[in-house]
């Protein structure tokens, strides 16, 4: 229905009517045009509050010759390497894993060398191990070096890109068989991946619903048209992440503009809700509250302090909310962006998806773009030119 994919305009307050209706089932893209180089997005449902490190939107990659497909996650902050679930894995074998003795292309990183991020590896390879609770001594992280394949058509394939198997009981966080690194570290897919003056390092659109798709594209032309674009900044804390200047929020045609001050913004993947300082925080959560009245205040609901009980309500309204980045460039936030519903399939519990962290943020960083605030937008990363676009409603 068109109208759950409505965004926020400047009119006031949005009615949304259909908000707690069921959504028909739609195609995956409906008329919206998939970049070329494109890999489908999928949403994993999350039946608990997500955590920090949860990362609902997955993908299908290869690793290894002959290719091995694995379901991963996907992350643009430095938090490290491309992980994969690897054998032999032990009692942590229960998502497909790769195997690097089905490859005829892998190849162990040298313990000492430049490409081994581990600093306690001995030994020939770059391998960590752990001790089990029978004093056995196992296998915990081996690095390797492969082909991934993407499957798109015809496929591509980007040779020699390094990831963390992990061994013997360890896994990774999610459900999922790893999480694939496109940081701006040189080992990631984002810098090893082809490109040229006329293509951008990747983009992505993150879909809102477990039944549609959004995608991952590596290396595809730049795009044209409705697009607009912030400058990348450099932060010596996040030096292998995407950061951008966000100026402030906007809030209604008729409510106040908050700066958000001095600092950058990460845009993260792996990161729900948006977090920012206290300050600005602080004044759209009075703000928000004060165009809710008319509802009822529901208990918080982990980091979220501002929710809402809309139980037996099919008409709610919902504060416009904009993120005004640098350079003139506006993100307007619908339903879906900006509030979290504790059960997608039952909208009774509602709270708004911004927060004040307990942790204090790192020097020069004021916010964290989390991905409820960029599902359906493609977020596009020119890496080359220093800058990230956004094309507003190009996927479900």
């Amino acid at each position: 229905m068109a109208s759950l994919a409505i965004s926020s305009t400047h009119l006031g307050l949005l009615t949304l009517l259909v908000l707690l209706a069921p959504r028909p089932g739609s195609s995956s893209w409906d008329s919206q045009e998939v970049p070329p180089n494109s890999l489908p997005v999928t949403r994993t449902p999350l039946n608990d509050l997500p955590s920090l490190s949860e990362a609902e939107y997955h993908v299908v990659i290869g690793y290894g010759t002959p290719a091995q497909n694995l379901n991963v996650g996907f992350n643009t902050r430095d938090y490290g390497p491309t992980f994969l679930q690897c054998k032999p894995c032990g009692t942590a074998c229960d998502v497909p894993a790769f195997d690097p003795s089905r490859s005829s292309s892998v190849a162990q990183v040298p313990c000492g060398s430049l490409d081994c991020p581990l600093k306690t590896c001995s030994g020939p390879n770059c391998t960590a191990t752990t001790v089990n609770g029978n004093g056995v001594v196992l296998p915990s992280i081996t690095v390797v070096t492969d082909v991934i394949t993407l499957s798109w058509s015809p496929p591509t394939t980007v040779g020699n890109v390094r990831a963390n198997c992990l061994l013997m009981g360890t896994r990774t966080s999610d459900s999922s068989s790893g999480i694939l690194d496109l940081s701006r570290d040189i080992h990631s897919l984002a810098s090893r991946a082809p490109s040229s003056p006329d293509t951008v390092a990747f983009s992505y659109c993150l879909p809102s619903l477990t039944e549609t798709q959004g995608f991952l594209s590596i290396g595809a032309p730049r795009p044209e048209g409705n697009i607009t674009y912030t400058a990348l900044r450099r932060n010596a804390a996040f030096p292998k992440s995407y950061l951008v200047r966000l100026a402030g929020l906007g809030l209604s045609i008729d409510g106040p503009d908050i700066p958000i001050p001095l600092g950058d913004a990460l845009i993260a993947v792996r990161t729900t809700f948006t977090y920012m300082v206290y300050e600005p925080y602080a004044a759209l959560r009075k703000y928000f509250r004060s165009q809710m009245a008319q509802y009822q205040l529901a208990p918080r609901l982990g980091v979220l302090d501002t929710c809402y009980d809309f139980t037996g309500l099919s008409d709610i309204s919902v504060p416009t909310i904009t993120l005004r980045f640098a350079g003139e460039v506006s993100l307007d936030l619908g339903v879906r962006q900006k509030m979290y519903f504790h059960r997608r399939d039952n909208r009774s519990l509602g709270c708004l998806a911004f927060a004040n962290p307990a942790y204090e943020f790192p020097s020069g960083v004021a916010v964290v773009v989390g991905t409820l605030a960029q599902e359906m937008t493609e977020v596009v990363y020119d890496v080359r030119a220093e800058k990230v676009g956004f094309v507003s409603n190009r996927c479900d």
